[in-house]
């Protein structure tokens, strides 16, 4: 959760409508065909006042900014909740001026967060109009909280915390929804839609027991939330209905958002901000990657994986291979929409440049993918060195399809993620899930992250199940029926047998992810890839496009455009808080097996594209790549 510190100004717009940029202001990227423009965004953002809309245009041109963010919160504020002319005339004057030079604006909206200001002297806030509105604990005690709270809550504020099941709040916040997308705006960027169980005292509250949520638990299930429920017993049936319930609210919210301001503005795009990832922080607040991703058109991840340090300038090299791991199960999630990244380089750390952290943050995420997004400290608005993002968005920009056309397997080592296993037992399941997938990077094996919605499209030769404790009859089905096929399925950990002893499947019941995850623990530099030489060996990879380099650097090999690539984030000698320089990695080597002729290309990060010259030979045609600092793509062309 992220505010920005600029205030919305009440002053009256006029005469905006035909206001056009001089000229001389340079077209922005629209993105490749058959691509929408969330695709290729390269973010700022910025707070958005009545009279200043020309102005953040003009910088954002000037910054190499395509996307804009812009802060202006109607419906989680409650004056503005209540009534937003000002601020939807605001929002129509920057969507124009964005349109005017080519670029695309999205602005800020709260999920289920509302704050009142200056409420200590307020005759009216929404605490005090509304006190059924709010989600509330068992015990009864409501979500209202003041300034010591969080960080973004002034002196004196009221910050509340709304049930989604309040229908006379959700009628209205979608009314405003319907009249920001009016504006023509091109984008609504919706903040953290949360059960409250974030802030401290509420962590294991796994609210809301509201009225009206009460309610709506026992029409969809019979179930009394209040008596009914053992909180906190994943074991207990209704338990795990209660979380798939939570799961299902914030998904089915975010759906509606989507719904009304599509009827009113059909270009428009929805996409919540959530920092839980792969991790049972998801279950808590209710906001589920996996079951947004359907319903919206991209999410912007504030992803701190976990217990890993969520700035780049004091990130360990393991932080790093947890990082990618998340990131890249965003991008199965996603099914080809766009995954943004709004994450932190640098918070005044004085022993690490914050140049160099940002690159670092920036190559690991584009690697993947996924849209980098700097930001200072917790602000969203601004950069830790403009200068700096500046050339990292000019580099995107002229190698944006390298990164962002849509990238197809080509024999991958399939990686199951079970939404379920992770709901109830995402202890046992995580670790094992990160420590098959750092491997496979590691090694720099093909993988591909097979998900219950993409398992019926896997063609890949071998899947892995990584500790997967809970599986539907359907998914059961399609597993056998995949090894039926002649493919190899390998399934760790204690439920290794419950597929019985079909042909082609492999059992491990000690999950080797696990195993290596709890080495990389104890030294990311220590722990030898080949420790699970069995359990590699099971594997059979068949993957045309064969890597040579060290275990420090995390590679991905797909097709682009129907070339192979090999994408590369080098994190050899990194060293959270000490060192943010990599040690450069030599003697890298990419085979094309079987080729006999073609052409190589080599792009550094923040460099050009090198032409390299192949040897053949009798496993096909090799490259040695030159020398990798921060990371680098590599592609072949027959």
């Amino acid at each position: 959760m992220i505010r920005k510190s600029v205030q919305f100004s009440f002053a009256l717009i006029a005469g905006l409508a035909t206001i056009v940029l001089l000229a001389a202001i340079l077209q922005a990227s629209s993105g490749s065909e058959g691509q929408n423009w969330t695709q290729y965004v390269r973010i700022g953002a910025y707070g958005l006042q009545s009279t200043n809309a020309i102005e953040i245009v003009r910088r954002a041109q000037e910054d190499g900014v395509f996307g804009i963010e812009v802060d202006n919160d109607i419906p989680g504020r409650y004056e503005s909740f209540l009534s937003p002319e000002e601020k939807l005339n605001a929002i129509r004057a920057v969507a124009q001026q964005a349109h005017a030079v080519g670029n695309k604006a999205f602005v800020y909206i709260a999920g289920t967060e509302c704050i009142t200001a200056n409420a200590d002297r307020a005759p009216h806030t929404l605490a005090k109009d509304h006190p059924d509105w709010l989600q509330k604990k068992l015990s009864g005690e409501p979500a209202v909280f003041g300034s010591g709270s969080a960080f973004w809550i002034a002196k004196g504020d009221e910050d509340v915390w709304v049930s989604p099941y309040a229908p006379a709040w959700r009628k209205t916040y979608m009314e405003r929804v319907r009249q920001i997308a009016a504006t023509g705006i091109d984008g609504i960027y919706v903040d953290i839609p949360y059960w409250m169980t974030h802030f401290e005292g509420w962590e294991d509250t796994w609210a809301s027991f509201d009225d009206y949520t009460v309610a709506a638990f026992w029409k969809e299930t019979g179930l009394d939330a209040k008596k009914d429920i053992k909180l906190g017993d994943f074991s207990q049936p209704n338990f795990r209905r209660w979380i798939e319930f939570r799961i299902k609210t914030i998904t089915d919210f975010m759906e509606e958002i989507d719904s009304n301001a599509k009827a009113v503005n059909p270009s428009i795009k929805t996409i919540p901000e959530i920092y839980p990832g792969i991790e049972e922080e998801a279950v808590r607040v209710g906001a589920d990657v996996y079951s947004l991703y359907p319903a919206v058109d991209a999410i912007a991840h504030e992803y701190e994986f976990g217990s890993g340090d969520h700035m780049a300038s004091s990130r360990t090299a393991l932080d790093w291979f947890n990082y990618q791991a998340g990131m890249y199960s965003f991008r199965a999630f996603a099914q080809g929409k766009a995954t943004w990244i709004l994450n932190y380089s640098w918070d005044g750390d004085e022993k690490v440049d914050r140049s160099e952290a940002m690159m670092n943050l920036a190559v690991s995420e584009i690697t993947t993918g996924s849209n980098f997004w700097d930001a200072p400290g917790h602000s969203m608005a601004g950069s830790n060195d403009p200068a700096t993002r500046k050339k990292i968005f000019t580099w995107i920009k002229a190698h944006e399809d390298t990164f962002y056309r849509p990238r197809t397997p080509i024999a991958p080592i399939g990686v199951y993620f079970s939404p379920e296993t992770r709901n109830y037992d995402a202890h046992e399941f995580i670790p094992s899930y990160r420590g098959i997938l750092i491997l496979l990077m590691q090694k720099h094996l093909e993988f591909e992250v097979v998900t219950p919605r993409t398992l019926p499209e896997f063609h890949g030769p071998t899947l892995i199940l990584p500790d997967v404790r809970v599986m539907s009859d359907d998914e059961r089905a399609l597993l056998l029926k995949y090894a039926q096929a002649g493919k190899r399925l390998v399934i760790t950990g204690e439920n290794a047998d419950q597929l019985g002893m079909a042909r082609n499947v492999i059992q491990f019941s000690k999950c080797p992810g696990r195993d290596y995850y709890e080495a990389l623990q104890k030294g990311i530099d220590q722990a030898a890839v080949d420790r699970e030489h069995e359990f590699l060996e099971s594997l059979k990879s068949e993957t045309p496009v064969r890597v040579v380099a060290s275990a420090m650097t995390a590679t991905s090999i797909a097709r682009v455009d129907g070339k192979p690539h090999v994408f590369f984030a080098n994190f050899a000698g990194l060293q959270g808080g000490v060192n943010p320089v990599q040690t450069p990695q030599t003697d890298v080597q990419v085979t094309i097996s079987g080729a006999t002729h073609g052409h190589g290309f080599f792009l550094p990060f923040l460099g050009e594209v090198q032409p390299l010259t192949g040897t053949v030979g009798n496993a096909g045609i090799s490259y040695k790549l030159p020398s990798i600092e921060k990371g680098a793509v590599f592609w072949y062309e027959p």
